[in-house]
């Protein structure tokens, strides 16, 4: 049985129809072949359109979302990213060059190196990475041990590895203990190749003792590497596993004097060169 339709009679401005037939056709809408405004005023009022002005990002606010995206991927939270990613190429209005390198992000998501290595370290998996460093250069490490850190709200994946040409000649002869250390972001992996080789209990470290002063006496909160920690004549002292110097001094120099490395000696003077070329700077300058 057919539907007894409604009629109603609209008093519009001249082109008034031209322009709700251009929608409708924009919409897909049509009597037999030709566009049909009855049929768009059905859909608006069914629903099944939404009217008001057109959704639009703007360019700060579409470099705002590329920004998060990138700390949601950097922390490790894929899905979001993912999410977020999609919704600029559906509603960005960018640019083909925006939407290429938007789906590239995308398609690189689907490669979750951190997931990979996750599965290898829980299996006792020994792997070759390929990996271009930030000066573009491609290098080849035989990864042995593994441990997945978050540092400076990023996941880095630190590495056991039986390379040690590419170091610094400076940290060799600081560090040796630690010549085979490697710490490495995960954006920057190339491919990842299980192979048979034993695979080591843990990274190598090396023992360091902070001494905290002042409010970081009661303020410092226990790192999940530190093996000692006691109060001294009113002061601190820290005993911690350290894989990474990079790492530590990142981490201490912001607290000045409230935080002193004792020993090793070796760190200490890197330290001070660190505070001393900061000195001559500001001299300088």
């Amino acid at each position: 049985m057919n539907r007894k339709k409604e009629t109603i009679t609209l008093s519009i401005p001249p082109g008034t129809k031209e322009k709700l037939e251009a929608i409708a056709r924009r919409f897909d809408i049509f009597w037999g072949k030709s566009p049909s405004p009855s049929g768009l005023i059905a859909a608006i009022a069914e629903g099944e359109l939404e009217i008001g002005e057109p959704f639009t990002l703007s360019a700060k606010r579409v470099e705002a979302i590329k920004e998060a995206i990138d700390r949601l991927v950097r922390s490790g939270n894929i899905e979001p990213a993912q999410t977020l990613s999609n919704f600029l190429l559906e509603k960005g209005n960018l640019s083909p060059q925006e939407r290429r390198e938007i789906s590239e992000q995308v398609s690189q998501y689907d490669r979750d190196w951190r997931l990979t290595v996750e599965r290898y370290i829980h299996d006792r998996q020994a792997f070759r990475v390929m990996y271009k460093n930030s000066q573009g250069q491609t290098l080849e490490f035989t990864v042995r041990s593994a441990e997945i850190m978050f540092r400076e709200k990023e996941f880095y994946l630190e590495i056991w590895c039986e390379e040690t040409v590419d170091l610094p000649e400076e940290d060799q002869r600081d560090f040796p203990e630690l010549v085979h250390n490697r710490c490495l972001k995960f954006s920057r992996i190339q491919s990842l190749i299980p192979i048979e080789e034993p695979w080591r209990d843990s990274l190598d470290f090396i023992e360091v003792q902070l001494q905290l002063e002042k409010d970081l006496v009661k303020a410092y909160e226990r790192n999940t590497r530190d093996i000692d920690d006691r109060e001294v004549n009113g002061k601190r002292i820290i005993t911690r596993k350290v894989s990474s110097p990079f790492w530590l001094i990142r981490e201490i120099l912001p607290y000045g004097d409230r935080c002193i490395v004792l020993t090793p000696e070796p760190l200490r003077n890197r330290i001070k060169q660190i505070l001393l070329a900061l000195r001559q700077q500001y001299e300088s300058g």
